[in-house]
């Protein structure tokens, strides 16, 4: 069961504890609870295994979406793997800021900063994939965390990018160790590369925020890039 699946599963059994406490006051049956909850645990793994989490996801980013801090967050932690990934050449295809937008885009119903993993995929099918590549494609993963960190002091996403990242290092069969040091050392260089150009970053959360076209958001940040080249 996902992480989604998981949460949904939560909710329930606390709707069922809290109606067990306040039911009598209210004289609810026992059974009005009960019926419910055994109908959103059999919704939760209907979703999970016919639907792949969406259902569930959609659910918790509607009731996430009524906290602006928490989309707020959401938007600087993308906008930190846009910038990531355009400067280090690796074309942005779209982005969705929430659940419903990635729906619509007909996308997994996570949101994020869609990215051409074309080359990468390849590489790995041949079984050549170079250092280059691992050194661009994990600093971007990183990057939205390490927006996260500078503007708020903590990190609170990032479990999917840890996930791909941790995907890739099995797939090329390195060692535990290797993948730690080179996470810290994408971390590292993800945080340096918005500091360098933090003036395009907030440029571009400013497009962001106006669901911008991905060709706009890049036009956002050639207009203060320190250099109109690619890293």
């Amino acid at each position: 069961m996902n992480q989604t699946a998981l949460n949904v599963t939560a909710i329930a059994v606390f709707g069922m504890t809290l109606s067990a406490l306040v039911g009598p006051a209210l004289n609810l049956s026992p059974a009005i609870p009960a019926i419910a909850v055994v109908g959103i645990l059999g919704i939760a793994t209907l979703d999970a295994w016919a639907w792949r989490g969406q259902s569930g996801t959609l659910l918790i980013d509607w009731l996430s979406s009524f906290s602006e801090a928490h989309r707020d967050r959401i938007l600087h932690h993308e906008a930190g793997h846009f910038l990531a990934a355009y400067i280090l050449g690796i074309p942005v295809t779209s982005y969705a800021l929430n659940a419903w937008e990635a729906f619509r885009q007909g996308q997994p119903a996570q949101g994020g900063v869609q990215f051409d993993l074309g080359p990468l995929e390849g590489e790995l099918q041949q079984g050549l994939i170079s250092s280059t590549s691992i050194d661009r494609y994990c600093t971007v993963w990183m990057a939205g965390a390490a927006a996260e960190k500078l503007v708020y002091g903590n990190v609170e996403g990032g479990a999917d990018d840890r996930a791909k990242f941790q995907q890739l290092w099995a797939q090329m069969r390195r060692s535990p160790e290797e993948g730690n040091q080179k996470a810290r050392w994408s971390d590292l260089r993800a945080r340096t590369l918005l500091e360098t150009h933090w003036e395009a970053y907030e440029a571009l959360v400013a497009a962001m925020q106006q669901r911008a076209s991905v060709e706009d958001c890049c036009q956002a940040i050639d207009q203060h890039l320190l250099s109109p080249t690619h890293s």
